[in-house]
């Protein structure tokens, strides 16, 4: 009774159906015990990419793995929850630990179009069309029981430490520390978790 308060009559119809997706996507494309996948979901590179036990997604996921050497450079560890129209995009390596809970409409991505002198290399706005410019990438690193945003967009070359929070909307252009919570465009830490004390400080 309460599954069908809470979905419907044909919000269990579309369920039952994915989870019966759900369980041919698990044997079948990424070997793993995966919870439900709800569709619908955009998979793109799928040997390129490797899914951890009990992964659950909200519906218009999109994960998109292409990588120069044919070798896994997308990489979702163990309980592991998205929620709708979260894009994750991966060239070199995305690395996302366990028990991490990512909020709808969230941008994960190792690449951009184009070298903007990080590298020393510059690409000239001017003459090369932004489709066409070379790719520049930098791993990104999520560890174990973060928690990210609604909206947040995480950018090449970050790694969100252990335990942190991302709060809604926020753009993340640089590390962030374990056990931190981080706000803003770009994000900076606004507290950090004292283990000492077990309390989080303003930093």
């Amino acid at each position: 009774m309460k599954l069908l308060n809470t979905y419907g009559v044909f919000g269990i119809i579309r369920l039952a159906i994915d989870l019966f997706l759900t369980q041919i996507d698990s044997i079948v494309c990424f070997k793993s015990s995966i919870r439900l996948i709800r569709r619908p979901v955009y998979i793109r590179g799928r040997k390129c990419i490797k899914i951890g036990n009990n992964f659950t997604s909200g519906v218009g996921l999109r994960l998109d793995a292409f990588p120069k050497q044919m070798k896994p450079c997308l990489i979702i560890g163990d309980n592991v929850e998205v929620n709708d129209y979260v894009h994750i995009g991966a060239i070199n390596s995305v690395l996302i630990g366990n028990n991490v809970l990512i909020a709808s409409k969230v941008f994960i991505s190792d690449h951009n179009h184009g070298y903007y002198g990080n590298s020393g290399k510059h690409d000239n706005p001017l003459t090369t069309i932004p489709k066409y410019r070379e790719l520049s990438s930098a791993p990104v690193v999520i560890e174990d029981n973060v928690w990210i945003g609604e909206f947040v967009s995480v950018l090449p070359g970050v790694t969100i430490g252990k335990g942190s929070i991302i709060g809604s909307m926020s753009v993340v252009t640089h590390d962030i520390p374990p056990a931190s919570i981080a706000v803003g465009t770009p994000a900076k830490v606004i507290k950090t978790f004292r283990t000492d004390i077990l309390k989080w400080e303003k930093a």
